[in-house]
């Protein structure tokens, strides 16, 4: 034999022959899927220059860093706010919004509603970003903890961490649960059986509220709104939707706090907070401003309230925004409003942050209105509303 072909025949082993035709039987075809499988678990082999280090050097870092966390957040001592998650349950979604989607559950036996604030932790914002909004919720909700007013809704506790909850998938039918990411963080207040005020006016849109109703729905928000302002908290998002009613339709202030919180948010930094149409001027035009911006907003919802309608259903948010500032343009005041009322209304949405009546002075003009007489949409002996607007709308 030649001498070559033997050093050829030792650097270049002869391979095992495999058929190019068509394997006909099952059996061969199972065979060939169990060599694939060995040899890919065995004996699969990396090019060094194929991998991505720096993708590599990510992920640890980043499994480093939650592993760390996890580490200084049980050896922490607790806050007075923060619950305990193995007492929390969650049942199914009741809502979901940019910055946090909320559940009904029960904590400790009582009815809850559960809402979980992500603020895009693994991907979207920096570690600087992330350290101040983490910062900025615990001092929210350690003011939060502290509160305690009929008309405001009560705060149970929070969590700084969520690795621990378990939260249902929708539609969920193989059992598994939706996934977190581990520092997302938790909110728990009482859960009001009513719904929203927005609710109960839309489903009075054409038979409106009676006068009483009225006003002791204002007044219950006013006293809420005036010990909020008492504690140096700003809302900044009053509106019907962010009120509730417990069973017996007693209205308690939602969501306080919360707007600053998700103002700060790195995918919406904005000085434009709150939602527009309850907006007041100088927070439109992004100036300066104080609590009288909830005493603009709660003007809005006090018309609003009465009349059972949207303040202005024909405009764009363009056109709204450009009208308040510059026309001064506010809702239109049904005729059938009684002056007490209406004074009420057009002193809160004073152009004028300064003009404005602070919260508590509010409360006494609405204790001081006599409903004996009447004076809502719904004339007392008259089954249908007032015709000041004439086609029905409503929110």
């Amino acid at each position: 034999m030649d001498p070559k072909t033997n050093e050829e025949a030792e650097e270049n082993p002869k391979k095992p022959e495999v058929s190019e035709t068509p394997l006909k039987s099952g059996g061969e075809k199972d065979k060939l899927r169990e060599y694939h499988r060995s040899t890919s678990s065995k004996d699969m082999l990396f090019r060094a220059d194929k991998i991505d280090l720096k993708s590599l050097d990510v992920h640890l870092e980043r499994h480093l860093s939650r592993a760390w966390s996890r580490k200084v957040e049980s050896n922490r001592p607790k806050e007075p706010w923060e619950i305990d998650l193995g007492k929390l349950e969650i049942r199914y979604l009741i809502a979901r919004g940019t910055y946090g989607t909320v559940y009904r559950g029960t904590y400790d036996n009582q009815d809850v509603a559960v809402k979980l604030l992500d603020w895009g932790e693994d991907d979207m914002a920096t570690t600087t970003e992330l350290a101040a909004l983490r910062a900025s919720f615990k001092q929210e909700v350690a003011v939060w903890h502290k509160l305690d007013h009929p008309n405001v809704t009560r705060f149970i506790g929070a969590s700084m961490g969520t690795s621990d909850l378990k939260i249902p998938a929708k539609n969920s039918t193989d059992g598994q649960d939706e996934q977190l990411p581990s520092k997302a963080c938790c909110v728990v207040v009482e859960f009001q059986t009513g719904g929203t005020l927005k609710g109960l006016l839309y489903k009075n849109r054409r038979k409106k509220l009676p006068y009483k109703a009225v006003i002791q729905l204002a007044l219950d928000l006013s006293r809420g709104l005036s010990y909020l302002h008492s504690k140096k908290i700003v809302h900044r998002d009053v509106k019907a939707e962010n009120m509730l009613l417990d069973a017996n339709r007693n209205l308690k202030i939602a969501d306080f706090g919360v707007a600053r919180v998700e103002a700060l948010n790195p995918k919406d930094m904005t000085g434009e907070t709150g939602t527009l149409g309850y907006m007041a001027p100088e927070v439109l035009e992004g100036k300066p401003y104080n609590r009288k911006c909830d005493v603009y907003s709660f003007g809005v919802c006090l018309w609003e309230t009465y009349c059972c309608d949207l303040p202005y259903p024909f405009l764009s948010f363009a056109e709204i925004s450009s009208a308040v500032v510059r026309h001064n343009l506010r809702p239109e005041i049904p005729r059938c409003c009684p002056s007490s009322l209406a004074t009420i209304m057009r002193k809160c949405w004073d152009a004028n942050p300064d003009k404005r009546p602070d919260m508590d002075e509010v409360v006494r003009l609405l204790e001081a209105i006599d409903t004996s007489k009447g004076g809502g949409m719904i004339p007392e002996d008259q089954a249908a509303g007032c015709f000041c607007f004439g086609p029905t709308r409503g929110p």
